[in-house]
């Protein structure tokens, strides 16, 4: 039998193959722990980064604080690592500066949702045109693992030692009634639909809002026993395959696979489209500069009415 290690480099190297280039090297190895989803999530993003672009000059990443907020610091961009719950608010300026770049904000279900909550639900109501992707582990990673505002009810935190009590917030359903233009959610356990509808969300002119659902390993899954990374990521789905083409263009409502509270029933996929016009148009951006001169016109109101 031949023995003989091939020389012959893979079609794709398994861990960062094109996306590699894209990477900041100087900031390896990066944080994450074992089995965290967040990763895989990067993995999507780059994926679809490296097919679009040979660099990234226009394209601006922000972040906040939390385990989430901290992979735009591996990404060889303009990235911002802004203040617990404020990514979004930098990312407007940055955006009204600057129109020309593509914003992506990168927040947490803490950063995103709890501290940083009202500067999502406004936002998602002036329409502006960045993408916001919040990766949703249902906890608080990095501060200690307390309660999120995602943690379903009965599980366990360093905050919540009898169980949690609240009911989780549904950050799909929020941002849609603030008046978000686009709105999906995936899963860690989906990268091919991560990338797919990450994609969409970059097209889209206006707010683009995805959730991705991923796993804290240590402080969630330790505390609720769910098992290691690979018991937590088959613990998000397992449907059909032959159905994840059509994630990108319609929900699919998912069961719960295991007993114990790892998720509660959430549709997955696009979730709302629609179109109106962006808060860079309502303002009337040219050059970085904002004039109110066709603010009213555009929005349909007549510029002599009475106050």
């Amino acid at each position: 039998m031949n023995t003989k290690l091939s020389t012959e480099a893979p079609e794709r190297v398994p861990i960062f193959g094109e996306q590699k280039r894209l990477l900041r090297h100087a900031m390896m190895p990066h944080m994450l722990c074992p089995g965290c989803g967040h990763g895989i999530v990067l993995d999507a993003m780059l994926s679809v980064l490296s097919e679009r672009y040979e660099n990234l000059d226009n394209v601006a990443f922000v972040g906040g604080i939390g385990c989430s907020s901290r992979i735009v610091g591996y990404i060889d961009a303009c990235t911002l690592h802004t203040t617990h719950g404020r990514p979004l608010s930098f990312a407007t300026g940055l955006k009204l500066a600057r129109p020309d770049l593509n914003v992506i904000v990168i927040t947490g279900d803490g950063d995103g949702l709890s501290i940083g909550g009202n500067h999502l639900i406004h936002a998602a109501r002036r329409n502006i045109d960045i993408t916001c992707v919040l990766l949703n582990n249902e906890i608080y990673g990095m501060t200690g693992g307390q309660v999120a505002p995602t943690t379903v009810p009965g599980a366990y935190t360093s905050t919540t030692p009898q169980g949690n009590t609240q009911h989780a917030f549904d950050a799909a359903e929020l941002v849609k009634a603030a008046g978000a233009t686009f709105v999906a959610r995936a899963s860690s356990y989906r990268p091919k639909v991560v990338g797919d509808i990450f994609g969409q969300a970059m097209d889209h002119v206006g707010f683009s809002f995805v959730e991705v659902m991923s796993d804290c390993t240590e402080y969630f899954g330790r505390t609720n026993r769910f098992g290691d990374g690979s018991d937590m990521l088959v613990s998000q789905a397992r449907y059909d395959p032959s159905i994840d083409a059509d994630l990108a263009s319609r929900p699919v409502i998912e069961g719960l696979t295991n007993p114990q509270p790892v998720r509660p029933v959430l549709p997955k996929g696009v979730l709302h489209r629609s179109s109106r016009l962006t808060f860079e148009e309502t303002l009337n951006v040219k050059g970085g500069r904002c004039s109110g001169d066709n603010e009213l016109e555009l929005l349909g109101v007549d510029p002599g009415r009475g106050n």
